[in-house]
């Protein structure tokens, strides 16, 4: 394999889950300096949002914005690790 991420690979579920991953691993302590800790899973899904509406885009009238938004949903969902969303969902600690 020579390259490491491509846009067909950004296209598919694992590809953009492991993507709003790093993104969101790497940079979650700027949010949290300035927000709780429940802010970083809205940020999160604004990650897996923007990425889905650039790489895998369900087309832009009202039903492909809906469903990029539920893809958007389980991106997140996945990316953060479904166990801890449903065991502490107000990340409350």
């Amino acid at each position: 394999m020579n390259d490491f991420f491509t846009v067909q690979l950004l296209a598919t579920f694992a590809g953009i889950t492991a993507v709003t991953g790093l993104i969101v691993q790497f940079t979650k302590g700027l949010i949290k300096k300035e927000f709780d800790d429940y802010m970083v899973r809205v940020y999160a899904f604004f990650v897996s949002l923007v990425l889905n509406f650039v790489f895998v885009p369900a087309g832009y009238d009202a039903q492909g914005i809906v469903l990029t938004i539920l893809n958007s949903i389980l991106v997140t969902f996945t990316a953060m690790g479904g166990y801890e969303v449903f065991t502490d969902p107000f990340a409350q600690k």
